[in-house]
């Protein structure tokens, strides 16, 4: 069974949402907001992760990186667009924010973003 994750990550909390290919919600969570305590929660789960999926933020781009070392397949998704899906919802919390990600990552209404390199990261820094 193919499982869509939706993550809303928040600075130390990560909600977790995960659904199934039939749109079905197989498991929903909190975790660290850690690439590894994320990694390790989803992997394992029972089935393929067919993507996992994040908004793009301040803390994305380490947890994109992280994620994808540990050989998950990780996308960023645009800012503005997961924002005006979501923003529809009527109740606005965390928990349901996560499954918005992961109903988007199912439909497949969403626009990748690129995340940039460590280096191109530090360059920006400076």
């Amino acid at each position: 069974m193919k499982l869509f994750v939706g993550l809303d990550v928040s600075l130390e909390k990560t909600a977790i949402c995960v659904i199934s290919e039939h749109g079905k919600i197989v498991r929903e969570a909190q975790a660290a907001s850690e690439p590894e305590a994320l990694a390790r929660w989803i992997e394992n789960l029972d089935g393929t992760i067919a993507v996992v999926g994040l908004e793009a933020g301040p803390l994305s781009q380490w947890l994109h990186r992280g994620m994808t070392e540990a050989g998950l397949s990780v996308v960023l998704m645009e800012t503005r667009q997961v924002k005006g899906a979501l923003k529809a919802m009527p109740i606005k919390t965390d928990r349901r924010d996560a499954e918005g990600i992961a109903r988007l990552l199912h439909l497949g209404w969403f626009r990748p973003v690129h995340c940039k390199s460590v280096s191109a990261q530090e360059v920006h820094a400076l």
